[in-house]
């Protein structure tokens, strides 16, 4: 594999952290960007905000990257604002870059390129799936499309080739972020047995007995590299997914069984974590402490919301992988063992007990 100087935007995340690992182990130089860098090691720490222009130019002159990848994005409370904000920080970044000699961009987004935004999330006329790259734009406002234009503009302008990835739910270690499911229910699989709670499944029927998918973040970080260094695979969207297909009401009973838990039987409806996890801070805390946890603050673990909105979907989804496919990249990823590496690498860590 060609290997150079890469910029990861995000470097704290679940996706920029797998990511920056991968990198290193293949001979990579990172340089790991974030507001609040995190200690990863072989990886050189960027402090930065990419919503200040002057700063972040400050914070890049002296480097000169030949790979950027962007995993990062932040939460507003409207999708214009979405737009606004998280289109600005991917025209911020790569304008603080002008003087780097960029040879390729790749851009991590998500199914909600199909799904819609979280204001809209799957509502109205939706794409047939499973999703396939190449379906239309849906109308209506999405930070997605705002991002990737801004890349497309800049690689027209600037020679550099690009990559969009569009992972599903993204299963992987990390701490501290918005959009973490493995997270989420190891802690509530965790607060479920510490109180004799069901262990309930959350979300829709749909979700509980139709097909779904999932992308672990291991392998979405193999896909990010062989995308970035594959002439290929240049100048091309992809979907990511592990290339398994399962049904949650296989896999609650397998999350639970690692727990030491029953699986509840399913409602018929859904059951949100954010409102069975509502009160849940102090346990967690008293947890934490009897237990030597590292992290006894629930809500820096959990995000119920984000889980909500995945396992609530009212479709079954499914996602198509064949563009990479066609292209070479063949790695493969069994998604129960995706949760099951994660929980254990969780109590290794002692997140959980």
């Amino acid at each position: 594999m060609t290997t150079g100087t890469a910029l990861i935007a995000g470097a704290s995340g679940i996706v920029g952290n797998n990511l920056a690992r991968h990198l290193v182990a293949q001979g990579w130089r990172v340089l790991g960007l974030a507001r609040r860098p995190v200690a990863l090691e072989g990886v050189t720490p960027v402090a930065a905000d990419l919503t200040d222009p002057a700063a972040l130019a400050a914070a890049l002159a002296e480097h000169r990257p030949t790979h950027v990848f962007i995993t990062t994005w932040m939460r507003q409370a409207t999708e214009a604002e979405n737009c606004a904000v998280n289109g600005a920080m991917v025209r911020n970044l790569l304008d603080a870059l002008g003087h780097a000699p960029l040879e390729h961009v790749a851009l991590v987004t998500g199914l909600k390129h199909y799904l819609g935004p979280f204001e809209a999330y799957g509502q109205g006329s939706l794409p047939q799936t499973p999703f396939r790259e190449d379906q239309a734009r849906l109308p209506i406002a999405n930070f997605y499309y705002v991002q990737e234009d801004a890349v497309f503009a800049a690689a027209e302008r600037r020679g550099f080739s690009w990559s969009v990835h569009r992972p599903h739910t993204i299963v992987g270690f990390a701490l501290g972020n918005a959009m973490n499911m493995g997270v989420t229910l190891a802690a509530y699989a965790t607060l479920c047995r510490e109180t004799g709670r069901p262990f309930l499944f959350p979300g829709s029927p749909q979700q509980w007995n139709g097909l779904t998918d999932v992308t672990d973040a291991r392998l979405l970080a193999q896909h990010l590299a062989w995308a970035a260094t594959t002439p290929a695979a240049r100048d091309h969207a992809f979907n990511v997914v592990n290339g398994d297909v399962f049904r949650w009401s296989w896999m609650w009973g397998q999350i639970a069984a690692w727990f030491g838990l029953e699986p509840a039987p399913y409602p018929g409806e859904a059951s949100p974590l954010e409102a069975q996890m509502a009160d849940d801070g102090p346990l967690w805390t008293g947890i934490a402490r009897r237990e030597g946890l590292v992290e006894p603050d629930l809500g820096r673990l959990a995000s119920a919301w984000h889980t909500d909105a995945d396992l609530g979907r009212p479709i079954e989804v499914v996602t198509d992988m064949g563009r990479s496919r066609r292209l070479g990249f063949t790695a493969y990823q069994p998604s129960d063992d995706s949760f099951f590496d994660l929980f254990a690498r969780l109590r290794a860590e002692r997140v959980i007990p």
